[in-house]
């Protein structure tokens, strides 16, 4: 009984088959290989019952928790679908538009996004291998990689997306931040007992993306050829509402207040060529005077990262229209 109990248990920490494939091969296999299994990461995804697709990041502002105030704002009817400010995707995979641009200044999560679309197999693979090693030490050496390496260089588009979804789900907070040299630098988060592989999410979010336009840019040119009857979602990195809430640095660069009155520059422009414009941002006075002349609409927002716990919980933001 006892040599039984043994061998289930040995059996149920045996590293996934993958690993000792193509997977070894890889620059995130060759450093999983090193570390021991552990059972830390004992959580499985949910099946939802359905096979839409849904955001395969947890983004820090993301809008998932806000659609349902939103819908009914969105038009039935457009011809193409722009998002310059992809982040966690939420409101594309919720829309589910038949022709898309999606694109961001990020690189890392652009190419996270075509890994996804491209080689969600591998993602998962990849991902299953560091669930199997999940800890500490392990999320210390798999965020040191943007220091040793030049990710989008060296790493496949797959690998770039595996690392991202793994710090995503593992780091504090879902948190993506980076220091002024665009190094990840999230603590682990508080729990170990992290999700990290959900594989019917990475399937159905690569199956949404296969006829999608990805790209790298700034949000001008990821809109330039928007136009009439277009619908233009726009999602940047709000406006602070006080020296507190300034807390992430989505990519090395900051967004300004100079950025937020080019962005509504370009938001009237694209009002003049006819498309339907939506913008969501901080509900602040900068903000409100910035954007005079078009809709405004309050919603409210659970928002749990602030410095101060007084701050956390819901809070108020705009959505702002042309129609």
């Amino acid at each position: 009984m006892i040599l039984l109990r043994g061998l289930i248990e040995t059996a149920s920490k045996v590293e996934p088959v993958a690993s000792t494939t193509t997977i070894a091969k890889t620059t995130l296999g060759r450093i999983a290989r090193r570390f021991p299994l552990t059972d830390n990461a004992k959580r499985e995804a949910r099946f939802s019952g359905t096979a839409d697709a849904k955001p395969f990041l947890q983004w820090v502002g993301g809008k998932r928790d806000l659609l349902s105030q939103c819908s009914d704002f969105f038009p039935r009817q457009y011809k193409n679908y722009y998002e310059p400010f992809l982040g966690g995707g939420a409101v594309f995979f919720h829309l589910k538009p038949q022709k898309a641009i999606l694109s961001d200044s990020n690189a890392e999560l652009i190419r996270s996004y075509e890994g996804v679309r491209d080689e969600p197999e591998m993602v998962i693979d990849i991902l299953k291998i560091l669930k199997s090693k999940h800890s500490e030490d392990l999320y210390m050496r798999i965020r040191l990689v943007d220091r040793e390496l030049d990710i989008l260089k060296d790493l496949s588009a797959a690998e770039v997306a595996a690392r991202m979804v793994y710090l995503n789900q593992t780091g504090f907070n879902g948190l993506y931040r980076v220091n002024r040299r665009g190094e990840f630098n999230v603590p682990i988060g508080s729990s170990l007992n992290r999700l990290i592989c959900d594989e019917d999410g990475i399937r159905t979010a690569s199956n949404a993306l296969q006829k999608v336009t990805i790209a790298k840019s700034d949000f001008e040119e990821a809109v330039s050829s928007a136009g009439k009857g277009d619908l233009v979602y726009m999602d940047p990195p709000y406006h602070p509402v006080s020296e507190y809430s300034d807390f992430t640095r989505y990519t090395k660069e900051k967004f300004y207040e100079e950025d937020q009155v080019r962005l509504r520059d370009l938001a009237t422009d694209l009002v003049d060529r006819g498309c339907k414009v939506m913008l969501s941002n901080s509900d602040c006075p900068l903000i409100r005077n910035v954007y005079r002349g078009f809709r405004v609409h309050k919603v409210k927002a659970n928002r749990l990262l602030n410095s101060r716990a007084e701050k956390r919980g819901q809070v108020s933001e705009l959505l702002i229209t042309n129609f």
